[in-house]
This record gives structure tokens, C-alpha cells and sequence, in this order.
């Protein structure tokens, strides 16, 4: 890129705004698991809808690529340059303010890059619930939960980030804006064109802002830790709540006792919540619009799955402090599993009377490929999508654990596709998975998606090698 486009953009956003260094820009060309490092010119922070625009008009005219990033902590690598260290990092992170808050009607207008944590909190002083909950909230921004269609813990009440989104802006990849921030519940006056831009990693547009839904805060939370024989008996729990657990059930998370050994041994101040170890475990939690009898209705609800063998023990949290402790042995799965070596990671998704049997098939077959390894399956069972994840065995050689990533992956996604599940269920394709889409797509499926690339970005400016 010549130093003359660089300053270009530097009157647009001013130089403070452009970073350049290598040990400045680093943060922005490494995520955090550490599987991709890129290679960038630089880091241009806009501040403005506006300043965005006129980026991707100048990068439309000169073909400059863009990769735009949001709070850097995607899981496939769609937010990293890997190419030729020619492309700019397009940060949204100074997009961080919060337009409005409408409590009556129950939306919310943020630009890209506040953080989920803010709009959390946002919603909150305003008397409203905005559900969308993961473990990287306090820095993954709204920007990219949008471009990656993001899922988190409450998907079985609310939806993923697609079904809590009313409107777009977006700017075009020849720089105009589209302007989609409708705050309509019912708008059938053509294509719902935001659902383009929607788990589609910044490959069609750069999302500016979006209009977010939101819902009465529930009055009153009932949080179980239980203990269950396998993932049937969890399927069936999982159905009995639904319809009578006294509320609305609004996660359903599935865990691995290896898992909570991995956590009880490497996160500090956690605790085993019951006497016995079991084989498998839910974080459950139910959600009321009255504080009256809901603890009296989980609790009677969990004496009667006790009756029937569905769980062989419960913790029922008694307080806030107990139930951040509940929530913190889930939270902590992801992070503490570096502490045992390699993992090998999938993100799938299969319907929901599959889960049992995928699980025992796919954890059959990698402890097959790999003896002594050991699979640590968890998640969002209420939605069907499981971290399928694979440690190294105690001992092994890291780099030759990971080095059969792929082996591992085309063994494990088999059993997926067998089942007309998805290979990502909610980190998106990026750069990990895009050799993939050909084997698991179907080809005119395939074919619509790279003509709507070739006709939204026919440059191909917008994060080139991401997706497709």
C-alpha cells in the first residue's frame, strides 16, 4: 500500500487514529487462543458512522482490503489478517456509543463497538433485560456478536443475536450507508435485507450499529447445579423443564465431569457444589416475572426428577453469591482447558433428540484415533450445540496432539453432517472452517452464497480469505 492511501486515511480518521508499529498493532493481529497471527499495514480506528464510509469508499477506490474487528475475540479467525500483510485492520472499537434506549418499546440503538457488557448494563438501568450472554462479554462488542450470529447461554428463551436484532446500519462495500434501523416489530415491505449482513463476518458489509431487542427484567431467578447420569436422562430433564419448571427456562448448559475436574483444579475459588462426583452435570436456570413461589416450584419440580432417576442430585442456589459460583464452573470450561495441553475444538449442532448418540459415537471415535485423549463435550444443550472439544492425553506431546486437528476434525464433523447438524453452530466459518463449506454445503446453496459475495463486494475488499 503506498504511504500516500495511508495518509489518506489519516485526514479521514486523524494519525492518532492510524497504528502502524508492529508492537502497537500486535494486540490486533493475534487471537487469544493463539491460532492465528496476521500480518496487517495498519490499524484504522474510525469514530463515526460517517468516518467509516468514507474509509470504504477510499479502500474501494484504490482496492485496499479491510478486515474489520470488533473486540478481537472471535473463535475462527475471521477477524484476523493472514494474507499478505497488505490489508488494513478496520477496528470499530471507538464506535461505542449507546444512541437511545426506548423502555417502552423495548429496543435499544448501540453502534458496533460498544461491548455486550455495556448494552447489558444499558438495558438494565433502564428497567430492561437484553439477554444475550457470553463469556467474553465484558470485551466481545455488538459489532461482531452480530457479524457472527453470536449464541451464548440463553439462546433456548431468546434466540441467537439474529432473532434479537429489529434493524441494521451498514456501510456498503462501495461506501454508501445503508440505513436499516428500524424499530418495527412487523415490517414485511420487502427483503429483510439485515439478515444478509447477520452472521455474515464482515465479508458484505461493515455493521456500524444495530437496533437490539429487549425484555422485562425477570423479577426472580431459580439456578440448579445438578447431577445426572448421561445426556438422555439430560434430554429428558431438558423437556420436562420446558413445561414444568415453574418459569421460563432460559439455559440448559450440559458439562462433563472431566470438565468440572479441569475447573475445580485450575480456576481458583471454585468448589465441587455436591458430595459425589457424577458423570455428567446442567447448570439450569429458570426465569419468573414473579418473585412469589418460583424457588418452591424448581424445587418441587427437581423432588419429582429425583423420583424418576432424570438426576441423582441438586444444588438449588440460595443466594447471589452461590449462584455466581454455579455460573463461574461453566464460564471457567473454555478458559482452563489450556491448563491440561492441546485441545482440539469443534462447534457443532445437531438436532436435539441426536445429542445422545452423537455424543457417544463422536467421543467413541476420537478416544479410538487417539487413545488416552480425552473429550470434554459441553454446552448450550437447550439449542443443541455442543463444544466438542478433545484434550491431549496426560503426557503427550502438544504440537503432535494438534497436528491431527484436522484428522480429528473431519472424523468428528462426519458424524455431524451424518446427523443434518451444522459444523458451526454459533463461532461462525472465518478462516478455521472455510475448506470445510465445500464437503458440508450443498452445491447451489454454495453457489448463491459466492454470487451475493461477487454482488455485495465485487472487489473483494471485505475481509478477503474470511468465509468463502
Amino acid at each position: 500500500m503506498s504511504a500516500q492511501v495511508l495518509d489518506r486515511m489519516a485526514g479521514i480518521v486523524g494519525a492518532r487514529n492510524i497504528i502502524a508499529e508492529p508492537d502497537a498493532m500486535l494486540p490486533y493481529l493475534k487471537e487469544w487462543r493463539d491460532l492465528f497471527r496476521g500480518q496487517a499495514t495498519a490499524v484504522v480506528r474510525p469514530g463515526s458512522t460517517e468516518e467509516v464510509a468514507a474509509i470504504v469508499r477510499l479502500a474501494a477506490e484504490t482496492g485496499t482490503t479491510l478486515v474489520p474487528q470488533g473486540g478481537n475475540t472471535g473463535l475462527v479467525g475471521g477477524q484476523i489478517p493472514v494474507a499478505d500483510g497488505r490489508e488494513i485492520i478496520l477496528s470499530l472499537q471507538r464506535l461505542d456509543k449507546v444512541r437511545a434506549v426506548d423502555a417502552e418499546g423495548d429496543t435499544m440503538i448501540v453502534e458496533a463497538g460498544v461491548t455486550l457488557q455495556r448494552a447489558q448494563e444499558a438495558a438494565e438501568e433502564a428497567g430492561r433485560l437484553f439477554p444475550l450472554s457470553l463469556a467474553s462479554e465484558g470485551t466481545c462488542t455488538i459489532g461482531g456478536n452480530l457479524s457472527t450470529n453470536a449464541g451464548g447461554t440463553a439462546v433456548i428463551a431468546y434466540g441467537n443475536a439474529r432473532e434479537l436484532c429489529m434493524g441494521l446500519e451498514v456501510v456498503l462495500a462501495d461506501g454508501r450507508i445503508w440505513n436499516g434501523l428500524r424499530q418495527l416489530r412487523k415490517d414485511n415491505t420487502g427483503y429483510d435485507l439485515k439478515n444478509l449482513f447477520i452472521g455474515a463476518e464482515g465479508t458484505l458489509g461493515v455493521i456500524t450499529a444495530a437496533v437490539l431487542k429487549l425484555f422485562p427484567l425477570p423479577a426472580a431467578r431459580a439456578t440448579a447445579f445438578l447431577a445426572l447420569p448421561g445426556p438422555a436422562e439430560a434430554l429428558a430433564l431438558l423437556n420436562a423443564a420446558k413445561a414444568g419448571a415453574g418459569g421460563t427456562l432460559t439455559t440448559f448448559e450440559l458439562m462433563p465431569r472431566i470438565g468440572l475436574e479441569f475447573v475445580l483444579r485450575h480456576a481458583a475459588g471454585t468448589r465441587d457444589p455436591l458430595s459425589e462426583p457424577s458423570p455428567w452435570y446442567v447448570l439450569m436456570e429458570v426465569s419468573a416475572q414473579s418473585a412469589v413461589g418460583l424457588n418452591e416450584a424448581v424445587e418441587s419440580f427437581l423432588g419429582e426428577a429425583l423420583e424418576n432417576g432424570l438426576i441423582t442430585d441438586a444444588a438449588l442456589a440460595g443466594s447471589l453469591e452461590q449462584r455466581k459460583d454455579f455460573w463461574k464452573l461453566r464460564e471457567m470450561l473454555s478458559e482452563v482447558q489450556r491448563f491440561e495441553g492441546g485441545s482440539i475444538k469443534h462447534d457443532i449442532s445437531v438436532p436435539l433428540h441426536a445429542t445422545p448418540d452423537f455424543l457417544a459415537r463422536a467421543i467413541a471415535t476420537v478416544e479410538a484415533m487417539i487413545p488416552g485423549c480425552r473429550a470434554v463435550p459441553f454446552g448450550h444443550l437447550g439449542d443443541g450445540n455442543i463444544h466438542f472439544n478433545v484434550s491431549q492425553p496426560v503426557g503427550a506431546d502438544k504440537e503432535a496432539f494438534l497436528a491431527r486437528w484436522n484428522e480429528i476434525n473431519r472424523a468428528v464433523h462426519a458424524i455431524v453432517t451424518e446427523m443434518h447438524g451444522s459444523i458451526s453452530a454459533e463461532h461462525g466459518i472465518g478462516r478455521l472452517k472455510r475448506y470445510l463449506l465445500p464437503s458440508v454445503k450443498d452445491p447451489v446453496e454454495l453457489a448463491l452464497m459466492k454470487t451475493l459475495k461477487a454482488t455485495l463486494d465485487p472487489q473483494g475488499i471485505l475481509n478477503p480469505g474470511a468465509v468463502l
